[in-house]
């Protein structure tokens, strides 16, 4: 066990707390897949002397005290307890396969099922250790892979990902960082014109925030308690967070998502995944109960939302001397995406534009804010009991849960290893499905968890998700034709 040094400890923070509860008790995996094996010892030496474990967070560890709080104890970090090299090759069922196969006899396809399945298994049955700091790193070198074992009550998604992308650099400058694009918030724009339009403007735009904002938190408050989902067959519940799972991958390219954004003005990269997904799952759901289902039949998505005074990814830098504006840690709100079920064939693009039409309203309200500040006084006033409670009955009441991070614009090396790929996903949850989409180099990889007992064909899933994108992008190809004959 790790020694503790001589601190004054630190109490965790209310989502902190949150996510050390039994039931929502989540790790975040990061698979990195590199060119190359990799090099165990500059592994180790360039996480020695990474801006990680000089932060309090990763290098503390998680006490309780005699009332039974949680308090972070600063300590010194084993890096042999961190750092798990792994040399034997896994089957496609995350097995350890006897004899080693020879070099280029597998391939990549066989590769990814098999570092998928280990870390689908690791979701549900490994939990991390609170004996050290609650982080570790595999190494499955006859993969070449690295997967970063990091839990949720150290920070969120930006955090995290900032905190990798400190210790990385760019394949084509060994000096430099790798170059991210921040997220977009929408703006309140002044018009042209005379000074008493532009005020009619902002005054609409006001009252329209502040009725979303009535109508979405009410939702929110009433799928955490009362409300919830019909039953399909990709619905979890209750328990299923125990249940074995299955993890796979849909493979996107962003000018393909690029080419669906101009189907309309002002579409985002996210319309465009939430449109695929909506497509994707009545596709799916057509082929697992064909005729079953009624038209229009609602499947709600959680996804979270990072509520940064500054968004995008920070300065690791900054937030580790607490020099930036914005806030290490867990520091997201959530809002609710409903999907409809349509009977296929169907116009592609209705989906998108029903997901643009969502998200619209989504964003021009203050729902994100409202979960956060519910979420953070259910848990000063009553305790992480009932704050956890509030969190998995609003999980149970849902369908899946969707996140979007965005990635390095770059391909980027770790320890003087190339990085191929880069895919995220978390522990898993009562929900059956949860996906997590991180763009890399001009690729957008989602990891599909799934509970298998439920979801026996993940597989399909992932290519009901990928064959949508593509309609999506034939048919905004195909209406640009037709507009291009119709104006000669």
């Amino acid at each position: 066990m790790a020694s503790p040094v001589t601190t004054s400890d630190e109490p965790l923070t209310p989502a902190g707390r949150l996510f050390l509860q039994p039931q929502t008790n989540v790790v975040i995996h990061c698979i990195l897949r590199g060119q190359s094996p990799g090099d165990v010892d500059a592994m180790k030496s360039n996480i020695k002397s990474s801006l990680m474990v000089q932060h309090p967070r990763f290098c503390s560890l998680l006490v309780r005290d005699k009332n039974g709080f949680e308090h972070w104890r600063r300590t010194h970090i084993d890096l042999d307890r961190h750092v798990i090299v792994i040399d034997k090759r896994l089957d496609r069922s995350g097995n350890f396969v006897d004899q080693d196969e020879p070099e280029g006899s597998t391939t990549e396809e066989a590769d990814e099922a098999a570092v998928n399945q280990y870390v689908a298994d690791l979701s549900v049955t490994c939990p991390l250790s609170v004996d050290k700091p609650l982080w570790e790193l595999h190494l499955l070198t006859a993969h070449k892979c690295a997967v970063f074992r990091i839990h949720h009550a150290l920070g969120d998604g930006i955090s995290l990902m900032s905190m990798l992308m400190a210790s990385c650099r760019r394949k084509d400058d060994a000096d430099a960082l790798p170059r991210m694009v921040p997220d977009k918030r929408p703006e309140i724009r002044g018009g042209k014109g005379r000074d008493w339009v532009w005020l009619f403007g902002a005054l609409w735009w006001f009252l329209k925030m502040v009725l979303h904002t009535l109508v979405f938190s009410m939702e929110f408050v009433l799928r955490s308690f009362f409300v919830s989902d019909e039953k399909t067959v990709i619905t979890g519940g209750d328990g299923v967070e125990l249940w074995p799972r299955k993890l796979v991958t849909a493979k996107f390219v962003l000018d393909d998502m690029k080419v669906v954004k101009r189907a309309a003005p002002h579409i985002t990269i996210n319309d465009v995944l939430f449109g695929v997904v909506s497509y994707g799952l009545s596709r799916y759901l057509d082929h697992r109960t064909p005729n079953a289902l009624r038209e229009g039949l609602r499947m709600t998505g959680v996804s979270m939302v990072n509520i940064r005074a500054q968004p995008g990814l920070q300065n690791l830098s900054k937030l580790i001397k607490n020099k930036s504006d914005a806030r290490w840690g867990n520091k997201f709100g959530v809002i609710l995406l409903p999907v409809y079920y349509h009977k296929t064939p169907n116009d592609p693009l209705e989906y998108l534009k029903r997901a643009k039409a969502t998200v619209d309203k989504k964003k021009h309200s203050l729902v994100a804010y409202f979960s956060y500040w519910i979420g953070d006084l259910v848990m000063s006033l009553l305790g992480s009991k009932y704050a956890c409670m509030l969190n998995y009955k609003l999980l149970c009441n849902t369908s899946f849960t969707i996140s979007n991070v965005v990635g390095p614009l770059e391909e980027i090396s770790l320890a003087g290893n190339p990085i191929s790929s880069i895919k995220v996903s978390t522990s898993s949850l009562p929900q059956a499905l949860t996906m997590h989409m991180l763009s890399y180099a001009g690729k957008a990889e989602m990891q599909i968890l799934v509970a298998k007992d439920i979801i026996p064909d993940p597989e399909f899933l992932a290519k009901c998700f990928e064959d949508a994108l593509l309609e999506m992008k034939e048919a905004v190809l195909g209406s640009n034709k037709s507009i291009d004959k119709n104006t000669k």
